[in-house]
């Protein structure tokens, strides 16, 4: 007589998952395989997420790729191995997409919040200062600037309010004038006749007008038609509204003369 296999046919009744093991003649005993789980007949697939989140972090998620097998990935705001993660601050990179002149505040999970600083105006993304400094960041506005540095001009750092009627950069660069008024001496009075004290007036604001005075004191004459201000019946503005903590500015596209 010879001893049965208990396991030689169909695995021994035990699961395709299981390892079929002859005990004595006649029987077997099924084990689940590696990454499974069961009486050896049934075998069910071990999920490693299901208990203490597969060993990832509390800020991870587990993500079951085999039997009892997953890997870890951050969540999102989130970085590291995934078996630990840190938070990531919005505002530790490039100041979280704010301006330079703001504030930046993590408020949660893919939040923050930008705030402009002391002494500049705007919605946090972008914030600008008074308008002497305004004049200087902008390429269409920074001839002006310097033409006033070298006359130490210095009417529009005060606290205003203040409107200014800026010629574009290459048309202060292009005017044959400008060079003679230097040499006359009369630059400042042009420049300040570009200048409006005690009012910061919006676009909107002078399309309501007809006449203003400069600080050179002179009035400048404003008109409006087909959409568009214009100056003296010259100068239009191509530009508007740049609204610093002391005034506004308006670029226009001729240079006003007194």
């Amino acid at each position: 007589c010879s001893a049965i296999d208990a396991c030689k046919t169909s695995n021994g009744g035990c699961s395709a998952k299981a390892e079929c093991r002859r005990t004595t003649p006649g029987n077997r005993a099924c084990i689940c395989n590696a990454g499974y789980t069961g009486d050896g007949t049934v075998c069910i697939e071990i999920n490693p997420c299901l208990e203490n989140n597969g060993g990832c972090d509390r800020n991870a998620e587990c993500t079951q790729t085999g039997p009892n097998q997953a890997v870890c990935n951050c969540l999102k705001g989130y970085s590291g191995d995934g078996k630990r993660c840190t938070y990531i601050s919005l505002c530790s990179q490039n100041n979280g997409g704010c301006s330079e002149f703001a504030i930046c505040n993590d408020t949660e999970l893919t939040e923050r919040t930008c705030t402009c600083k002391d002494n500049y105006i705007g919605d946090g993304f972008k914030c600008r200062g008074n308008i002497f400094q305004e004049l200087l960041r902008d390429s269409n506005t920074s001839r002006f600037y310097f033409h006033l540095e070298a006359l130490s001009i210095r009417d529009i750092a005060g606290p205003g309010p203040f409107t200014l009627f800026v010629p574009r950069t290459d048309v202060l660069n292009n005017d044959p004038r400008v060079k003679d008024w230097t040499a006359k001496g009369v630059m400042a009075q042009v420049l300040r006749y570009h200048m409006v004290g005690c009012a910061s007036l919006l676009y909107n604001d002078l399309t309501t007008i007809t006449n203003i005075t400069s600080l050179h004191g002179d009035p400048i004459h404003i008109s409006y038609s087909q959409n568009s201000l214009v100056l003296n019946n010259n100068a239009e503005i191509i530009f508007s509204d740049a609204v610093g903590t002391n005034g506004v500015i308006h670029v226009i596209n001729q240079v006003l003369v007194p």
